[in-house]
């Protein structure tokens, strides 16, 4: 009896890297996005909130809660490519668009 030949990819950071582009492009890039599209309706229902309330002060101090809460929640969505972008040139990960996620055009 023989026992089967495992076969292990050569470059194993080809593997790595391609995982890695993988979840950058499919999981993690959609889920800044959504989040990010997310901060944005929350800051514009805010000014609206604040502009159809003019009257109310209730109103005004909600919309600019949600005003400036929406403006935080983008300002982390963007400083999360800051970090990641951050990350990748530290460690020297070549050919990663941080924002796109797929390979990036070696020029």
């Amino acid at each position: 009896m023989s026992l089967p030949k495992i076969y292990f990819a050569t470059p194993a950071e080809a593997d790595v890297t391609s995982l890695l582009h993988a979840l950058n492009r499919y999981i993690v890039n959609p889920i800044i996005m959504f989040m990010f599209a997310a901060a944005l309706l929350y800051f514009l229902y805010g000014v609206f909130e604040f502009l159809s309330g003019a009257d109310n002060d209730e109103k005004r101090t909600n919309g600019k809660s949600h005003m400036l809460w929406g403006v935080i929640g983008m300002a982390i969505m963007v400083g999360v490519f800051f970090f990641m972008t951050l990350i990748i040139n530290t460690f020297g990960v070549t050919g990663v668009d941080v924002h796109g996620g797929t390979p990036a055009n070696k020029q």
